[in-house]
């Protein structure tokens, strides 16, 4: 089983070698690492053009945001499942891939997710917060449970028959999806109780008011489109955060 894992970046030269690296150390023997960068200016795409790696295929070119690019990802991936690891987070450790691999082996699996680990941007060995998924369930929707989007592995055959990301999300594109993937009718989704990612913290959706701001109007509105809950599920979603803390 041949996965692709997908990288969209833009100015991200001092973490992009560790997420090159990460990929690299997979054990999987059929990875393929597809990396899209926004035309950077801070020599990130001198890091990634130079990366000496046989499984990786990647371009530079201006895009409409991260979700735009990583649409062009999955256009340009090759694999029978796709994934993504964003330029600021590395797996785990060398046998994820491996585990997601297992877990496709069964023909009826659709989609594969797991555990994520937030930790210090200047020390990723420090956790901060402790995302722990859990087995899926379609009334957990309702109450804004979602796996961590860089954990989740998807058949290509879905993302042909639902699409890709919709790019009128700046920040909840991730969010949509995921409601738009998890209440297809007879999904069968497999949990990796294991942590996958270990992400840095300082995303974009919660860089500041603002974007919380606009976050949470953009998970409404995504709700809202898929008639599942409502304002109770944006507050469920948001207080059941507070447990990855402790």
């Amino acid at each position: 089983m041949k996965i692709s894992v997908v990288t969209a970046c833009y100015n991200c030269a001092a973490t992009i070698a560790d997420a090159l690296a990460s990929v690299a150390a997979q054990t999987h023997p059929a990875v393929e690492h597809v990396v899209v960068d926004g035309a950077s200016s801070d020599g990130t795409w001198d890091v990634v053009r130079t990366w000496k790696a046989s499984r990786l295929v990647a371009c530079s070119e201006r895009d409409r945001g991260i979700y735009d690019a990583l649409n062009k990802g999955i256009a340009r991936s090759t694999g029978d499942v796709i994934g993504f690891l964003h330029a600021d987070d590395v797996f785990a450790g060398p046998d994820v891939l491996a585990w997601v691999a297992e877990a496709f082996a069964d023909p009826e699996v659709d989609a594969v997710y797991g555990d994520l680990q937030y930790v210090r941007r200047e020390d990723p060995a420090r956790v901060v917060r402790y995302w722990r998924s859990g087995p899926f369930d379609t009334g957990l929707l309702e109450r804004g449970w979602m796996p961590p989007h860089p954990t989740l592995y998807v058949r290509r055959a879905l993302y042909e028959r639902l699409g890709g990301y919709d790019v009128t999300y700046r920040i909840a594109a991730d969010y949509e999806f995921i409601l738009r993937l998890f209440r297809t009718p007879g999904l069968r989704a497999a949990y990796i109780p294991r942590v996958m990612v270990k992400m840095r913290t300082g995303g974009a959706s919660n860089r500041s008011l603002r974007n919380i701001a606009r976050k949470s109007a953009e998970d409404l509105r995504a709700l809202r489109k898929h008639r599942i809950g409502g304002v109770h599920t944006l507050v469920w979603k948001n207080v059941s955060k507070l447990r990855q803390f402790f």
